[in-house]
Formats: C-alpha cells, sequence, structure tokens
C-alpha cells in the first residue's frame, strides 16, 4: 500500500483567507490527503496568498520562496500558490515566479486533489487568464444569487459548480465516510476542517463586494456580493460548536449588505439572535461594517442580543468629506461621530475600531486636519493607519494630484502616533472597568501567563488582555469575568473575578 500523499496549508492574509483555507483543507482530506502542519513534512505546500496591498503581496512572495527552499532538502517536492495573489495575477504571476510550481485560481478548488496529483507527477498547469470577476454574475442581485446556486461561477464557500460531482445532500442529512471531525458545513455542498484547536473561529457570511470604492481591487478578483443562507451559516456554526469553539466571528468583504440579494437587507438582524442561541457558542462578533449602510435596527441587535458582543469594525478610511468623495465613500467627521454617539447611547462600553488611509490623491493638510479631528473625538479601540499607494486596476491609480512619497510617509507617522496616543488612552479609560474575557493561551511552560480577549478586542488585532488572580482550573476556551486594573497601550491587565462559562475541556 502507497503512503498517503501529504499537505501542508501556509495562509497569509484575512479571517476570509483562513476560513478558505479550512475549506481546502476538507476537499483535500476527503480525497484521502494526509494534512500536517509543517511545510517541511508535506509533498506539496500550498500558500494561500493574499493580494489586498503591496506589503500583503511581498509576505505572499517570500513565504512561496521559503517554501521553495525546502525542495531538494527534505519531503517537499512541490509550492502552488492559491489565494487572493493567485486569482489577481494567474499568468502574470506564473512568469514572474518561476519558483511556484503552479498558480491556482478560485475555479481550480473543486478540483484541487486532481491539479495537485497532476503537478506531483510531473504535469504543468496552465495558469488562468485574470478576468473581472464582478462580471461572472448577474447584476441584479436576487438574479446573482440564483445564478450562483445553479453554478455559473465557483465561489470559495459556496458550493461547486453545476454538475460537480462533490454535490451532496443539504448540510443537515449526514454524509458516511467522511473522516472524523470533517463535516459538510458550508455550502451546503463544501468541507471543511479546521487547522487549529482555537476557541474561537470565522464563519462566512458571504463573499465579493459590490461596492466599487476607488482605491480598491477587491471586488475585481473576489466578484460581487455574494450572500450564504442563514441555514449554511447556522449549520456551520452549530458544526464548529461542536468542535469546541466558543466565539464566532462572522467574516465578509461587507456583512452589512448581508441578505439583501436573498431579497432581505435586514437578514442580519434576523440571523444573529439565532447564532447566540447555538448551544456551545458564548459569544458572537460581526466584523466588516460599512458606516454609510449601518441602520437602527441592525444596532439594536448588535448592541442588545445576548452573546452578541457589541462589537464595530467601521470602515471609516477618512473623514474628511473631499477626500471621501474622492475614494467614493460617504459621510464626514460629524456624521461618523454621531453614529458613534448613537452606538454608545445604547452601549457605553462598546468597541469599536476602523482603518484609515492617509495621503490619499488630493488629500490636503486641512483634510488631514479634518482626520486628526475624528480620531481625537472617536475614542476608538484600535485604529489601523496606512499610506496610499497605487494598485493595480483601481480608479484611483489613475487620479491626479498624487502626492509625493515623502509627504505620504510623513502624514502617516503623523497620523499613526495619533493612532497610538488615542487608543492607548482609550484603554486607559477602561480601568476600573469589568470585563469578560474569553481565554486563549495558558503559558504552562514560562510565567504561566493567562492571555485573551475581552468583548471590544477582535482575534489579532485589537489587543489582547492578560489575565491576574487566582487562576487555577482555568482552561483555553473558558469565559473569565475580570477587573480591568491597568493598561499597557491597547493591551489590558485584568484581575478575575469569576468564571462566567467553562470550556468543557476545549484546547485541553
Amino acid at each position: 500500500m502507497s503512503p498517503r500523499r501529504t499537505v501542508a496549508l501556509v495562509t497569509l492574509g484575512c479571517a476570509r483567507n483562513e476560513v478558505d483555507s479550512e475549506e481546502l483543507a476538507g476537499r483535500l482530506e476527503a480525497d484521502g490527503w494526509e494534512l500536517v502542519d509543517d511545510a517541511a513534512d508535506a509533498d506539496v505546500a500550498v500558500v494561500n496568498t493574499c493580494g489586498f496591498v503591496e506589503a500583503a503581496k511581498k509576505d505572499s512572495v517570500d513565504a512561496l520562496l521559503e517554501a521553495n527552499d525546502l525542495k531538494g532538502h527534505g519531503r517537499t517536492q512541490a509550492v502552488v500558490a492559491v489565494g487572493c495573489m493567485a486569482e489577481r495575477y494567474g499568468k502574470e504571476l506564473a512568469e514572474a515566479l518561476p519558483e511556484a510550481d503552479a498558480i491556482l485560481g478560485f475555479d481550480d478548488y473543486l478540483d484541487i486533489t486532481d491539479r495537485l496529483q497532476n503537478i506531483l507527477a510531473g504535469g504543468k498547469h496552465v495558469s488562468h487568464a485574470p478576468r473581472d470577476r464582478r462580471k461572472l454574475l448577474p447584476l441584479s442581485p436576487v438574479e446573482r444569487q440564483r445564478a450562483a446556486e445553479d453554478g455559473a461561477v465557483a465561489t470559495p464557500g459556496h458550493g461547486p459548480a453545476a454538475g460537480a460531482a462533490e454535490v451532496q445532500e443539504p448540510a443537515e442529512t449526514p454524509i458516511a465516510d467522511l473522516p472524523e471531525g470533517l463535516a459538510p458545513v458550508s455550502g451546503p455542498r463544501v468541507l471543511r476542517r479546521r487547522l487549529d484547536d482555537s476557541p474561537v473561529a470565522s464563519v462566512k457570511l458571504a463573499s465579493g463586494c459590490d461596492r466599487r470604492c476607488s482605491f480598491c481591487a477587491i471586488p475585481s478578483f473576489r466578484g460581487s456580493f455574494l450572500s450564504r443562507r442563514p441555514s449554511d451559516v447556522l449549520n456551520e456554526t452549530r458544526w464548529l460548536a461542536e468542535q469546541g469553539v466558543r466565539e464566532v466571528m462572522l467574516v465578509s468583504e461587507n456583512n452589512t449588505s448581508y441578505g439583501k440579494d436573498l431579497g432581505d437587507i435586514r437578514l442580519l438582524e434576523t440571523l444573529l439572535p439565532e447564532l447566540a442561541a447555538v448551544d456551545g457558542i458564548e459569544r458572537i462578533r460581526v466584523s466588516y461594517l460599512q458606516p454609510a449602510e449601518m441602520r437602527p435596527g441592525l444596532i439594536e441587535v448588535l448592541t442588545g442580543t445576548p452573546k452578541v458582543v457589541p462589537y464595530f469594525d467601521l470602515s471609516f478610511q477618512h473623514s474628511a468629506p473631499n477626500v471621501l468623495r474622492r475614494m467614493r465613500r460617504f459621510g464626514d467627521t460629524d456624521r461618523f461621530l454621531g453614529l458613534l454617539e448613537e452606538i454608545r447611547a445604547k452601549a457605553p462600553e462598546a468597541g469599536a475600531r476602523s482603518n484609515f488611509i492617509v495621503g490619499f490623491p488630493g488629500e490636503t493638510e486641512a483634510d488631514l486636519a479634518e482626520l486628526e479631528r475624528f480620531l481625537t473625538h472617536a475614542r476608538l479601540d484600535a485604529i489601523g493607519v496606512f499610506g496610499y499607494s497605487d494598485e493595480d486596476g483601481t480608479e484611483a491609480a489613475t487620479y491626479q494630484g498624487k502626492l509625493d512619497e515623502d509627504v505620504v510617509a510623513e502624514r502617516l507617522a503623523k497620523i499613526s502616533r495619533l493612532a497610538e496616543e488615542m487608543t492607548a488612552q482609550r484603554a486607559e479609560e477602561r480601568v476600573g472597568s469589568t470585563v469578560t474575557v474569553l481565554v486563549e493561551s495558558i503559558d504552562e511552560d514560562e510565567d504561566g501567563s493567562v492571555l485573551g480577549r475581552a468583548d471590544h478586542q477582535a482575534p489579532e488585532t485589537d489587543g489582547i488582555t492578560s489575565l491576574t488572580g487566582s487562576l487555577e482550573g482555568v482552561k483555553v476556551g473558558d469565559l473569565v469575568e475580570a477587573k480591568v486594573v491597568a493598561s499597557e497601550g491597547v493591551d489590558l491587565i485584568a484581575e478575575q473575578i469569576g468564571l462566567a462559562g467553562s470550556a468543557a475541556g476545549v484546547g485541553a
């Protein structure tokens, strides 16, 4: 009997990419592949790339080159690129990076096993010519959903194309002969395999985006906005709870648009209480919210539903109206401050974060001062700041009024310093308050430090909370009530008061 082929998945970029990697892992394991953590132990290393900004693309190339260096020194025979950068550039990336044995686009995901087996056998894969994926589905959101269900286009997380052999019964029906821990959870026809045992996991609410921000290329390679059906999201959440997940984070390019292609723009307000009722799930977090699409009913649900944390990941990008209009976005400083005031009137301790672009073409000193005014008064818990750079194929890349690189760098440094000061100040405001912390790691080898996140802290982006006090018996996955006693930048130090919930052995 020949040994099983081994594969390692290396994931870069956002939480949406992490979900895509687990979908690929599910497909591969169902086809008999053995998943390994280290690329050096794998026959083939699959690098799930990010194509968002220049720095992320560089990280993706570096990861591919690092994996390529393993060839000839161990088990690794092939290195394959998937993900956003692979989809966005296709043949161009293959020509520029001959070290990669293949560049696979989203359309290759359904046949990932055949692709990898062919590559390991010495076959050559012809990389795709990139195309604008927004044009693959109808313009009407409702018609788009119907076309997607008919298999008109492959979309990660939404099931295979029509007629594919993988099509199964809906997820409510058990499917025999799947490896333990593998479930038909996304779709209803896509498999998913968890790649870690963290008590938090992301669930894809939708894919793509219909907004046309002038600086963003994501819709061109992720496609038009496409919601997943509520039953599919619920089934996946139930399965994750069975795997020991305590917190679910809903991800997409724009969660506030959820349901518009299903005939109900307020579908998220209905879905959230249902997700919160899933046995075993203790925290629901919603990411990627568009300020221009926030509505009173959604704010009410996000601030008033037990187990749904009052957390607002709002994509402001700037606050000067002239810059926002050039970005093809809406709002201004006072409207954004008003939105935050409305949220905090319902939930004073609500978490709020955002990202901002400085140095956008045509940005004046007055525009920058307006952004400073907003950041000074917004009391955001976490702030990401990026200097503008042209992105291939975007409208902004054609704009006049580009600022010199040194001016962009100077403004980036200035706003970053302000952001650091304001977020540290906001963390300090939380000293004396009581928080609920999800325990994510316990350092048993050294000082026994217990780290987790409070309700206002999203995974990997918004800081951590270090727990002190009598922590004997606390496990990864426990929810701990604690009083904040100090802050360090955006991070908190909190003393345990008691347990809010038990992990029932998660992470043990």
